[in-house]
């Protein structure tokens, strides 16, 4: 078992909200994809890379960050949080430790 990492509860700092996607039919047989609101939490948010990808003849600039949050078991693949106008797309999650008690997101942030 992998040992137990004390985390000052003071780091939860940030609050944002987790949102999950939604499907709304759109009445032409498809359906529009949106995000709902699920609940709002604190966390602490790690900048850990930037990149520049250049498409177009532009550069976008990709941003990663290490989201931490108490442990969700409601988690899933494609829900995202939100900060403000700030979007972190969930790429990833695990428990750092495996204690139940912390999850850790690898987040991409989404600029519009």
């Amino acid at each position: 078992m992998a040992k137990a990492r004390i985390i000052d509860p003071g780091a939860f700092s940030a609050r944002l909200t987790l949102e999950g996607p939604v499907e709304t039919p759109d009445g032409q047989g498809g359906a529009e994809r949106g995000f709902a609101a699920l609940a709002t939490l604190w966390a602490a948010i790690e900048p850990v890379a930037a990149r520049a990808d250049e498409a177009a003849g532009t550069l976008p600039v990709s941003v990663t960050h290490r989201i931490r949050l108490r442990h969700r078991s409601d988690l899933a693949g494609g829900m995202r949080l939100r900060k403000g106008g700030r979007i972190f797309a969930i790429r990833a999650f695990r428990d750092p430790d495996e204690t139940g008690r912390y999850t850790l997101c690898d987040c991409e942030e989404i600029r519009p």
